[in-house]
C-alpha cells in the first residue's frame, strides 16, 4: 500500500532574511497567508514584487534529499526557506490544482524556482541543485490549521 502524501514539516520568518522556525501548527489565512510567517506581513523580501503564491510555499523533503545526494548540499528543511515540507507527493504535478493540506484548501500557482536570496542564505549550490523541483507556490483558498502529519490530497 502507498504511503499518504503528508506534511513533515512546517516553517515560518517573521521577516525577509530571518531564519526560518520549525513550528508544529500554523494558520493559514485566504487572501493574506500564514501567520507570524514574513508574508503574511508584507516584510518578506520579494513582498514589494507583484505575483501571486506567495502566501504558502511548498516543497517535497524527496527534493532535499536528492540535493544531499546529488550536490552533496546537506540542509535542515527549514533551510530551503518553504513553509510546508512535504512527503510522497509530486508537487510539480499540482500546478493549477486545488488540493488540501489537513482541512485548508489551497490553489498551486506556479513553481517555487531557487533564487540568488535563497542562494545567498543557504548556501553555494543550492539554486543549481533545486531547479525544477524547488517547491510550489500557492495561494489560500479556504483558511484554518495546518499541523505537521497533516494530509495532503487533490480536490476532485
Amino acid at each position: 500500500m502507498p504511503q499518504q502524501a503528508r506534511v513533515v514539516s512546517l516553517h515560518i520568518a517573521s521577516y525577509g532574511a530571518a531564519p526560518m522556525q520549525s513550528v508544529t501548527t500554523v494558520t493559514a489565512v485566504a487572501g493574506r497567508g500564514i501567520v507570524g510567517d514574513r508574508y503574511f506581513t508584507q516584510s518578506g523580501t520579494y513582498s514589494n514584487h507583484p505575483g501571486n503564491g506567495r502566501a504558502v510555499t511548498l516543497i517535497e523533503i524527496e527534493a532535499i534529499e536528492a540535493l544531499a545526494r546529488e550536490c552533496d548540499v546537506h540542509l535542515a528543511a527549514g533551510a530551503v526557506r518553504r513553509n510546508l515540507v512535504t512527503h510522497g507527493v509530486a508537487l510539480n504535478d499540482f500546478i493549477g490544482k486545488t488540493f488540501t493540506v489537513g482541512a485548508v484548501v489551497l490553489h498551486g500557482t506556479r513553481l517555487c524556482e531557487p533564487c540568488r536570496h535563497l542562494e545567498k542564505l543557504a548556501g553555494k549550490g543550492v539554486a543549481r541543485g533545486l531547479i525544477h523541483r524547488g517547491g510550489l507556490r500557492a495561494e489560500i483558498v479556504s483558511g484554518g490549521s495546518v499541523q505537521v502529519g497533516d494530509a495532503i490530497a487533490v480536490v476532485d
